[in-house]
């Protein structure tokens, strides 16, 4: 079977590998049917992954049919439809312990930190399994693992009626950010720097949207705000001049979510976190999002809605990481297709 894995910056291979078999009791082998390309498999690409470790099968973003399963597996069935959580966790560490084992000590990622989906076939432990009614459309379900980070998001931000929300970056994450805050009832406000973008954002239901080069965003949000501020920042553009605005543009008693990988340091003054009394969080991946996310997508109250904008062969990942690059406007989410 063919595998896609990165050594290196750029240095990405299609090889010929030993298709794996079900050895434990509790494992799932898996067919993907598709894999989304997130913007940290192109980071991994790039060799700008912190966290990742090379060389590396990418793809966390999975979704696929059943083939083979181990003798203690009893939820699943030959052909049922599935999509994967990536994060395995002990369980145990302080972190498991207080319901955050996104954050495990000895967090293990699909993709990132154990080779992920982007492989023909694959198996992984029963518990991140999940069963799909087979009447989800595929390019549909694939969107569950980004929806759960924009769920997490807003479940660290406490999101809900009556809050304006502040959402920086209108690529993939911060428009499913978007999705999960109007469906908990919030207003939102989009920034982005690209007009199409945020006419996508507009279309998704963004009560307002910002275009930060031509528009100062402090002034918009004190205009949409009536000079109160927003309520919850989340910053999905992950930029360091984005995190220090948050700070400028929240709410007394509001809270700032931060989802940057960034190494780079920040220039907030503590001024203004103790003045306000602000609450500043982070989002790492989900914390057991994807039963909501998946219950939303079969109601058919949460829809990708134009999310999905190109799907490449499995066998033209080179091709589709290539585009990827060079069209970065263009591309919302990309998948990958077997």
């Amino acid at each position: 079977m063919k595998a896609a894995k990165v050594y290196g910056a750029k240095e990405l291979r299609l090889e010929e590998v030993q298709k794996p078999a079900v050895s434990r009791p509790d494992e799932v082998l898996v067919k993907p049917k598709f894999v989304g390309i997130c913007g940290s498999d192109v980071h991994l690409y790039h060799g700008k992954n912190p966290l990742a470790t090379l060389p590396r099968v990418m793809g966390h973003e999975i979704v696929g049919v059943v083939e083979d399963f181990g003798a203690e597996v009893t939820g699943l069935a030959a052909g049922d439809h599935v999509v994967i959580d990536p994060i395995r966790f002990c369980g145990k560490c302080y972190a498991c312990r207080h319901n955050m084992p996104n954050v495990c000590e000895t967090l293990k990622v699909f993709g990132v930190h154990e080779d992920g989906g982007m492989r023909e076939y694959f198996t992984v432990r029963e518990k991140q399994v999940l069963k799909l009614d087979k009447n989800l459309p595929w390019e549909e379900a694939v969107l569950i693992e980004p929806f759960t980070i924009g769920a997490n998001a807003n479940a660290r931000g406490n999101t809900g009626p009556g809050d304006n929300v502040l959402v920086q970056g209108a690529g993939p994450i911060g428009i499913a950010v978007l999705k999960l805050a109007k469906i908990r009832g919030a207003a939102v406000m989009v920034s982005d720097i690209i007009d199409e973008k945020l006419q996508f954002a507009k279309s998704q239901g963004a009560d307002i949207i910002v275009n930060t080069a031509k528009v100062k965003l402090e002034d918009a949000v004190q205009e949409w705000t009536k000079g109160e501020g927003v309520n919850k920042v989340i910053d999905a553009a992950c930029l360091t001049p984005t995190l220090e605005a948050s700070f400028r543009v929240v709410s007394a008693a509001g809270t700032v979510v931060v989802l940057s990988f960034s190494e780079e340091f920040a220039k907030i003054a503590p001024l203004p976190i103790v003045k306000k009394q602000l609450n500043v969080v982070g989002s790492r991946l989900q914390t057991y999002q994807f039963a909501n996310v998946i219950r939303l997508m079969e109601s058919g109250a949460l829809r990708g809605g134009g999310l999905v904008t190109h799907k490449f062969p499995f066998a033209d990942i080179q091709k589709a990481l290539d585009f990827i690059d060079a069209h970065p406007a263009d591309v919302k989410k990309a998948l990958l297709e077997f």
